[in-house]
């Protein structure tokens, strides 16, 4: 070896990344303690010493061999049960989602709506935490997890009565009252189910079912937090649910265009929110007025669909 000695030829192969793929057996004459040392820290298999026996370095060869066999065997396996791990992870993560807008899409209907409101809650919670500096904090799984809680911030509202909640008319300061129990009662009942607690999404979904009529000036309920106080997922879930709650049909009153909508909000005729917050809202707007565009056109796709089959 006129170049380099067999350690150097063992560092060469350590810095590339080939010790920890092949398996390397260091045949010297030299009896070094210092030097055998570096070479197992280097990461060869054996240290053979010379005058060889041939049999005995074989066995060595072949026991090594079987080892490396057993490894990737059991690599190969891990990694088979790793993907099935994460595709039954996958799934039951639908399931629980599926139960999740199940169970707020029920709640939805009772208060008189199509079901579509979570849907676009969860759409604009998406957006105003993607596309605006209030989700900078916040990685891809993590908005993903406050867009899915935003979806129960109603869930409350399973405990109001039919007689309040599709009332048409103004509600009294005794209905109002009862009304605004439903924040407290949803986080509430959010703390009952045990199995949500290992969901990604619980305490987003519990802050947020709680704090969601919380106002920027210490205005709003149930506790009267105000500024900073207030979760950056709970302000942009209560700006969401207003915007949507003023642009879309109720049982007590008709929709508002966009640019009433836009203008009540910005006059405070809906509470006080974060001026921050709101100036991110108004720069993205457009963008999430085009899921009504959009939802109004599948409607009457399927509203035609319905009519044709008719005939």
């Amino acid at each position: 070896m006129p170049e380099m000695d067999g350690v150097e030829v063992l560092r060469q192969l350590h810095q590339r990344g080939l010790t920890e793929k092949i398996p390397i057996f260091l045949i010297t004459a030299n009896t070094d303690a210092h030097m055998i040392r570096e070479a197992y820290e280097l990461g060869v298999m054996d240290v053979i010493s010379k005058p060889v026996i041939p049999y005995v370095v074989l066995r060595r060869v072949q026991s090594v061999v079987e080892l490396y066999r057993a490894r990737r065997e059991l690599s190969r396996t891990v990694d088979r049960q790793r993907c099935e791990l994460l595709e039954q992870a996958r799934h039951i993560n639908q399931l629980n989602q599926g139960m999740i807008e199940a169970l707020s899409t029920v709640i939805e209907f009772r208060d008189g709506e199509c079901g579509g409101h979570v849907r676009r809650i969860y759409d604009i919670t998406k957006i105003l935490l993607t596309h605006t500096k209030f989700g900078d904090s916040m990685d891809a799984e993590t908005i993903e997890h406050v867009a899915q809680a935003a979806i129960m911030h109603d869930v409350g509202k399973i405990a109001i009565s039919d007689t309040i909640l599709n009332k048409p008319g103004r509600l009294t300061p005794e209905e109002y009252a009862v009304m605004q129990t439903h924040a407290l009662r949803g986080a509430e009942m959010l703390e009952q189910i045990p199995q949500l607690r290992e969901n990604g999404s619980y305490n987003y979904a519990y802050d947020i079912a709680r704090h969601h009529h919380e106002r920027w000036d210490g205005g709003g309920y149930p506790d009267g937090l105000c500024g900073d106080a207030i979760t950056t997922e709970a302000q942009v879930v209560s700006l969401a649910d207003v915007y949507d709650a003023l642009i879309s049909k109720r049982v007590y009153k008709d929709a508002f265009s966009a640019e009433q909508a836009l203008g009540m909000i910005r006059d405070g005729q809906c509470g006080v929110f974060n001026p921050e917050l709101l100036r991110c809202f108004f720069s993205i707007e457009p963008e999430i007025r085009q899921l009504y565009t959009k939802a109004n056109e599948e409607e009457r796709n399927e509203f035609a669909a319905l009519a044709g089959g008719r005939h």
